[in-house]
């Protein structure tokens, strides 16, 4: 059977390489937009809460996706490091505001004291120094490369312009950081803050310091930075359901492509397979020929989808510098809807194929 099935697809190659690169169309939705929604989220969660600091000490709505609220007083410092266990603390103003020349819309700001916030979090000054003045920022070193800045320009924030004074690596949170009072200035917020940063003396429990901040400062939110970067799919609201249109719009791409292709094939192939029932052929030989021929075009689609998928993300994240973070749950979900697709669209025509009467067929051809 299989050499049946291998020389009807070579017999119609063009017809054939239509119905493969429609499921692999399938696939490469599936693989690359996952791939991509999956590797951005991380890489933003990554750097926004790349911190060596334990605890983030909140209020309650001060850390939303789109916040700018800066309501937490930052003489919580003070009584945060009379907690057994507290060793060190930084304030930290988070500031986010539509830009419609940054890469996803929004620009993101931090106001933090720079000596303080870079020994807690091992960061460092890769060329400049820090800012101190109320007119001054530094970049990390994707900001800097991105949108061609050099020490010594300006940028501008809040309507004023600031110079850049130095770059700093690793990248964490914003990529634009400003000392903690020229932000609390620019908001019109002095003594405020959007959280406090904690930073553990070594050996301490988190748990147990975490409970105590707790009972000691009743009515505040804290974070544990381990659990802040979780799932993608939980972290972005409606990338669920982003993902969900996009497997079901793969299935019904494989499907679609092959039902088509199939049922076009079997109307032009009629004559051939009222030759195989009359040699003999039973119904359900003719169904299983033509769900091989999809099977088979399922199975390179697959082949061809996962190619041009990392293909793809290899171009895309060279010349973009876009993250894709490919899953084996939504790899194994693409071969599933794709060769299922591929069976399930064959289906109808190839029912229709075993109902051929092959009397008929012989007498009007």
């Amino acid at each position: 059977m299989l050499e049946l099935v291998l020389a009807n697809l070579k017999t119609r190659p063009f017809r054939t390489l239509i119905s493969v690169i429609g499921v692999a169309l399938g696939v490469v939705l599936v693989i690359l937009f996952t791939g991509l929604a999956r590797g951005v989220s991380d890489d933003m969660a990554k750097r926004a809460f790349n911190l060596e600091a334990e605890i983030i000490f909140t209020r309650p709505g001060a850390m939303e996706l789109q916040s700018s609220n800066a309501n937490v007083n930052t003489a919580y410092a003070e009584r945060l490091l009379e907690i057994e266990g507290v060793k060190s603390t930084v304030p930290v103003i988070r500031y986010i505001t539509p830009n419609t020349k940054a890469r996803w819309g929004l620009e993101q700001i931090d106001g933090v004291e720079w000596q303080p916030f870079a020994e807690m979090n091992d960061m460092q000054i890769v060329e400049g120094r820090g800012a101190t003045a109320d007119d001054e920022v530094v970049l990390d070193e994707r900001k800097m490369q991105d949108d061609k800045y050099k020490l010594g320009d300006s940028i501008e924030l809040f309507g004023k312009n600031y110079k850049i004074v130095g770059v700093f690596a690793p990248p964490s949170g914003a990529r634009i950081k400003m000392s903690l009072a020229a932000m609390q200035d620019a908001l019109e917020s002095p003594d405020k803050s959007t959280y406090i940063l904690v930073k553990l003396q070594d050996g301490a429990n988190v748990d147990e310091v975490a409970a105590r901040i707790n009972e000691q400062l009743p009515g505040n939110k804290i974070n544990l930075t381990r659990d802040l970067v979780i799932d993608a799919e939980e972290r972005i609201p409606s990338l669920k359901t982003f993902l969900r249109v996009l497997v079901g719009l793969g299935a019904f791409v494989s499907t679609i492509f092959v039902l088509l292709s199939m049922y076009t094939t079997i109307t032009e192939r009629r004559k051939e397979i009222g030759i195989l029932k009359s040699l003999g052929a039973s119904k359900s030989f003719i169904i299983k020929v033509i769900e091989g021929e999809a099977l088979m075009i399922g199975v390179f689609g697959v082949l061809l989808g996962f190619a041009v998928s990392f293909i793809a993300s290899f171009l895309i994240q060279k010349q973009f510098d876009l993250q894709f973070e490919f899953s084996s749950g939504w790899i194994i979900t693409a071969i599933i809807i794709a060769i299922g697709g591929s069976l399930f669209g064959a289906l109808y025509p190839a029912w229709c194929a075993s109902d051929i009467d092959p009397v008929l067929v012989l007498m009007n051809e």
